[in-house]
């Protein structure tokens, strides 16, 4: 049975899975951070910047396993497969989403 995700989650799956940079940017406040790979990635310039990198890179592939919900926002379970070591890898999606928008994203 699929996962039921919030609206602008699935947006952000979709478009990642699709490899659509612009439509990925869509998704996220003007003043998202990212942060992916022990690095911050602030503001819309350097999260298509971390986009495009990551697409170029990996190829990825999203399939959402689960969801929590927590105070401090959405926790996705995340099958991701791609073009690296060891794949596919099961990883937490960290979502806070103000006004429609993602306002942060930290994949552990």
């Amino acid at each position: 049975m699929p996962v039921k995700l919030p609206q602008i989650i699935k947006q952000y799956v979709d478009a990642s899975n699709e490899h659509d940079v612009k439509s990925i940017l869509s998704c996220f406040s003007e003043k998202a951070i990212v942060r992916d790979e022990r690095e911050e990635h602030r503001g819309k310039k350097a999260i298509e910047s971390w986009s495009e990198k990551t697409i170029q890179k990996y190829k990825f592939h999203f399939k959402p396993l689960g969801i929590e919900k927590e105070t401090a926002g959405i926790v996705v379970g995340m099958e991701v497969s791609g073009t690296f070591p060891g794949s596919p890898v099961s990883l937490h999606y960290y979502f806070t989403i103000k006004d429609e928008k993602i306002l942060s994203l930290t994949i552990n």
